[in-house]
């Protein structure tokens, strides 16, 4: 197996094509729209996957920040030589996509001020820290990892959904629902600044920031619209109850659909909470197994 052509070919298929269960959805959100505006805005939507699929060009021109989940058995081990092969394969793939250039060039400050400009090619944009899930993960989104496996999950996130997203703390009140409602309302507020719905939205909950969007981002990967949990029926409902509708043109179909991922707590008063409102070309992910 060449890893680092396959990995490039990941990140390829993330950019360009989504999975039957969100194109079904879509589907079944322009059978039920009944707001024209609505509803021809769904049809475009469509026609962009569809070109995108049989073009393999990028479905957006904001092609995303490249994140990386390893799902490791425990007979099965992450060598150096991986981790390298992984940050090749994927600045192959940049290159080969071609990617947006997003990466900035200079020291720490220059970074920041983006005063030296970008680099030209695209590859050159490097994925966020690498996360490992294993069978001993406890969330809602847990997984039944035979000792033999190994996964790897590459995640475009594109910048518009991080711009609106947020990771915060609220009390809970001993109140699984205050939990979930204030984080409803954040993304309510969020999606009718986003500009780019219908979303389907992530929430991961936990003890510390980074535990709360590291759940976010395992909804993301592992999430599906085919198969959703009474709490995502729920947020899901409640965000359509909006009325925003696609790129805000009103209509039925504010969210296609949503992921609600609930990991491991401590005793507190607090709940950290991370959601993000994907835009309509989210969730972008593909998955090689080795």
């Amino acid at each position: 197996m060449d890893i680092i052509n396959d990995i490039s070919e990941s990140i390829i298929e993330a950019s360009t094509r989504l999975s039957d269960d969100k194109l079904n959805a879509l589907k079944r959100a322009i059978e039920i729209e009944t707001n024209e505006n609505a509803s021809w805005c769904l049809s475009q939507i469509l026609e962009n996957y569809e070109v995108a699929q049989d073009t393999r060009f990028p479905l957006c021109d904001d092609t995303g920040i490249p994140h990386v989940i390893i799902e490791i058995g425990s007979e099965r081990q992450i060598t150096g030589e991986l981790l390298d092969n992984i940050y090749e394969g994927i600045s192959l793939g940049l290159n080969n996509l071609p990617a947006r250039p997003m990466a900035v060039k200079g020291n720490y400050k220059q970074r920041i001020e983006q005063s030296e400009g970008l680099f030209e090619k695209p590859g050159m944009l490097k994925p966020a820290s690498i996360l490992i899930d294993s069978a001993n993960d406890e969330s809602s989104y847990k997984r039944d990892i035979s000792p033999d496996t190994l996964n790897i999950h590459f995640l475009l996130e594109g910048g518009g959904p991080e711009i609106r997203a947020k990771t915060f703390r609220v009390y809970h009140r001993r109140s699984f629902s205050n939990v979930v409602d204030t984080a409803v309302d954040w993304l309510a507020q969020s999606l009718k600044m986003l500009g780019c719905t219908p979303s389907i939205p992530s929430i991961g909950i936990g003890r510390t920031h980074f535990e709360a969007t590291s759940l976010l981002l395992k909804s993301v990967a592992y999430g599906r619209l085919d198969c959703q949990s009474e709490v995502e029926n729920y947020v899901t409902s409640r965000l359509n109850e909006t009325g925003i509708g696609p790129l805000g043109f009103g209509g039925k179909t504010t969210v296609l659909g949503s992921y609600v991922n609930v990991g491991n707590q401590r005793a507190s008063g607090v709940r950290i909470v991370s959601v993000r409102p994907s835009c309509f070309v989210e969730p972008r992910v593909a998955s090689l197994k080795l």
